[in-house]
C-alpha cells in the first residue's frame, strides 16, 4: 500500500476520536500552536485565505475569525471522515458563510496562481507524499507578498527535550491515543515515526527558500518540539 492510501485509511479510522486524542496527547497546547500560527498568517479583514490539510477545521475557523464576513476561508483536505468532522464544527461555529470546505491534495491543488492572501497548513505536510510538490502548490496559489505559514511538529534539538520527547512519542503516545480512539491501524504508531523521519526545521527552511519563497523564518515552541515557518512570496 502507498504512502497515501495507508495515511487516508489511518486518518479516517482516528477522524471521530481525533480532537479528543488532540487535547490529551497535548495536554491541550496545540490550542495555543494553532492560535500563535494564525497570528503569524497577518490576515486581514476581508481577506481570501486558503489552510491546507485542513482536518477538523481548527485552523479554519481561528482564520474566519481574523478575516470576518467580508472574507473568505478555503477549507481544504484529502481525507473525506475528517472533513465531514470539520464541516460539524464550522456550522456549530455559524461560519458556513466564511468557510467553505472542499476535499482536494496538497500536492495538485485545484485553484488558479496568485489567488490567496495567505495559505496555512498546520500538521498536515508530514503526511503528504511529496513534500516539494506541496510546498510548490502553495507557493502557486499565493498572491506575491503573501505568506505560507505551516505548523510541524519537528525534533527537538536539545538532547534532553529529545530524549523526553522520544520516550513519551514512542512509548506513552501510542499507547494512549490507541485506547482513546480505539483504533487498530496503528496511526498513534505511525505519527511519532513520521516526526522522526521528517526534515529537520533548518531542512524545511531550505527546502521552502527552493520552491521559490524570497524569505522563509522560523519559530520553535514548546522546547522544540513544534516548529512555525513563514514563508513570504
Amino acid at each position: 500500500m502507498d504512502k497515501e492510501k495507508m495515511v487516508q485509511r489511518m486518518f479516517s479510522s482516528a477522524a471521530k476520536r481525533y480532537d479528543l486524542n488532540n487535547s490529551v496527547l497535548s495536554f491541550g497546547i496545540h490550542h495555543y500552536w494553532k492560535r500563535h500560527a494564525v497570528e503569524l498568517t497577518n490576515a486581514q479583514e476581508g481577506n481570501n485565505v486558503l489552510d491546507v490539510c485542513t482536518g477538523t477545521a481548527d485552523i479554519a475557523i481561528l482564520l474566519a475569525k481574523r478575516v470576518g464576513s467580508s472574507g473568505h476561508v478555503t477549507a481544504v483536505d484529502l481525507n473525506r471522515e475528517m472533513l465531514e468532522v470539520g464541516k460539524k464544527k464550522v456550522k456549530q461555529a455559524g461560519l458556513e458563510k466564511v468557510i467553505t470546505c472542499s476535499q482536494g491534495n496538497a500536492e495538485s491543488l485545484k485553484f488558479g496562481k496568485n489567488k490567496f492572501d495567505t495559505v496555512t497548513v498546520g500538521f498536515g505536510v508530514r503526511n503528504v507524499s511529496h513534500l516539494e510538490k506541496a510546498f510548490s502548490e502553495m507557493y502557486r496559489v499565493t498572491k506575491p507578498g503573501g505568506r505560507v505559514v505551516c505548523l510541524e511538529f519537528t525534533q527537538p534539538e536539545r538532547p534532553i527535550f529529545r530524549y523526553i520527547y522520544d520516550f513519551y512519542s514512542f512509548k506513552l503516545l501510542p499507547a494512549v491515543g490507541t485506547i482513546i480512539s480505539r483504533d487498530k491501524t496503528g496511526i498513534y504508531n505511525y505519527l511519532p515515526d513520521s516526526i522522526r523521519k521528517f526534515p529537520t526545521a533548518v531542512k524545511l527552511r531550505e527546502l521552502m527558500l527552493q520552491v521559490g519563497f524570497s524569505s522563509v523564518e522560523y519559530e520553535m515552541l514548546s522546547g522544540g518540539i513544534v516548529a512555525v515557518h513563514v514563508g513570504v512570496k
